[in-house]
C-alpha cells in the first residue's frame, strides 16, 4: 500500500428540509386547521480517528464527501426523515488543518476520537408551528438551513516514541531493520528510505515504537531533497535519535547540518531530548574512531555512544539511552494519582 501523508477534501453537510404548509382536510370536519410536519435535519460531517490504518491514501480516490440532506416536512403533522452523517475514517495521529494549511482544526491522537466538521442545516418549521389564537390558518413555512461547504487538509503526524534522524545512507534502515520487527528497504546509495517507517523495538523487557523518516539534507528546510515534510512524523516523539555516518570524513559537519535543519523547521524539535550516536564504527580503526568521536562531541557539545547497526555492536547501550529518555517522558506526561477524600 502507497503511504500518503498529506490530502486535501471537500466536504458538505446537508442541508435541512423545508417546511410543509398543508392543513386537515377530512369528511364531515369544517375546520382542520393546519397540520403541516417540519423539515428533517441535515447529517453531519464527522472525522474519526479509528486503528488498522497508517495512510491517508484512501482520500487520494476519493477526496468529496457530501451528507444527505434532510426530507421536507409533509402533512398530517409528519416531519420530514433527517439526512444520513458520514464520517471520514482517518489515521490515529491525522492533524485537521483549514484550507490555509496552517489553521488546525482537531488533532485526532487517540483511536475512537471524534470530531464534527460540519453541522448539517436545521430542518424547517411546518405551517403547524404558526398556530396561534389570532392566527388560527397560517399559510406560511420555514426553508431548512442550508449545509455548511468547507475545504480541509488532512496531514498524517506518525505517533512513535523516539524517531530517527540523519543525512541520506547514515545507517538510519539497517538500525531499524536491526532493532525492530521493520523491515524497509536497505541499499549503499542516499535516499533509499523514501517514505516514514514505523518498528517495535524491545530493551530489556520493555517496548517503544520507533520512527524512520528520509534522510534529511542542506537545504532541507528550502525544499530541497524530500525538504522536510517528513519532519512531522517525529514531532510527536519524546526523543531523537540521531545518527552519524562514522566513515564520513566530516561528521562534525554532517551533525551540524541536520540540527540546522531541525531548528529551521521547528524550535519544538530542538528542544527534544537527543540521542547522538556515531555509526558503522566496524568500519573504522580505534584511532579513527577515538578522533571522530572527539570531533563529534566538540560539535554538538554533549556525549556521543558509538555503535554498529550492521554488526550490532553498541546498540543495546544505544537503546537504553533511548528508553530511559522515553520513560522519563511518560513519567512527566502520566496523570498525577488523586488521593481518594478522607471519610470519617
Amino acid at each position: 500500500m502507497k503511504f500518503l501523508d498529506l490530502a486535501r477534501v471537500h466536504i458538505r453537510s446537508g442541508s435541512g428540509g423545508a417546511g410543509c404548509a398543508s392543513f386537515r382536510r377530512e369528511k364531515f370536519i369544517e375546520y382542520g386547521g393546519p397540520d403541516g410536519g417540519d423539515g428533517g435535519c441535515g447529517g453531519d460531517v464527522w472525522a474519526e480517528a479509528v486503528e488498522g490504518l497508517n495512510t491517508l491514501i484512501d482520500f487520494r480516490y476519493q477526496q468529496h464527501f457530501f451528507a444527505k440532506n434532510g426530507q421536507h416536512g409533509m402533512g398530517s403533522q409528519m416531519t420530514g426523515k433527517s439526512g444520513d452523517d458520514i464520517v471520514l475514517r482517518v489515521p490515529v495521529g491525522t492533524e485537521i488543518l483549514e484550507e490555509d494549511e496552517e489553521t488546525v482544526v482537531a488533532d485526532l491522537t487517540e483511536a475512537g476520537q471524534r470530531v464534527l466538521l460540519a453541522e448539517g442545516g436545521n430542518g424547517g418549521w411546518g405551517n403547524l408551528r404558526f398556530k396561534s389564537s389570532t392566527n388560527r390558518a397560517p399559510r406560511n413555512a420555514n426553508p431548512g438551513h442550508p449545509g455548511v461547504e468547507r475545504t480541509l487538509w488532512l496531514r498524517l503526524k506518525l505517533i512513535a516514541d523516539a524517531g530517527l534522524v540523519g543525512l541520506p545512507n547514515a545507517g538510519k534502515s539497517t538500525f531499524l531493520a536491526a532493532t525492530s520487527n521493520a523491515r524497509p528497504k536497505i541499499a549503499d546509495y542516499p535516499f533509499t528510505t523514501l517514505h516514514p517507517n514505523l518498528g517495535v523495538v524491545g530493551i530489556d523487557g520493555r517496548e517503544f515504537v520507533m520512527a524512520d523518516i528520509p534522510g534529511l539534507i542542506e537545504g532541507a528546510s528550502e525544499g530541497r531533497g524530500s525538504g522536510d515534510r517528513f519532519l512531522g512524523h517525529v514531532e510527536r516523539s519524546r526523543v531523537l535519535l540521531h545518527l552519524i555516518d562514522g566513515t564520513s570524513e566530516d561528521v562534525a559537519s554532517d551533525a551540524r547540518t541536520v540540527l540546522t535543519e531541525l531548528a529551521a523547521y521547528s524550535p519544538v524539535l530542538m528542544d527534544k531530548p537527543r540521542v547522538t550516536a556515531l555509526n558503522k564504527i566496524d568500519a573504522l580503526d580505534d584511532e579513527t574512531l577515538a578522533e571522530r568521536k572527539d570531533a563529534l562531541e566538540a560539535a554538538i557539545g554533549g556525549p556521543v555512544l558509538t555503535m554498529s547497526g550492521f554488526s550490532g555492536s553498541g546498540v543495546q547501550d544505544v537503546l537504553r539511552a533511548l528508553w530511559s529518555r522515553i520513560a522519563e517522558g511518560r513519567a512527566v506526561d502520566a496523570p498525577a494519582d488523586t488521593p481518594e477524600p478522607w471519610r470519617p
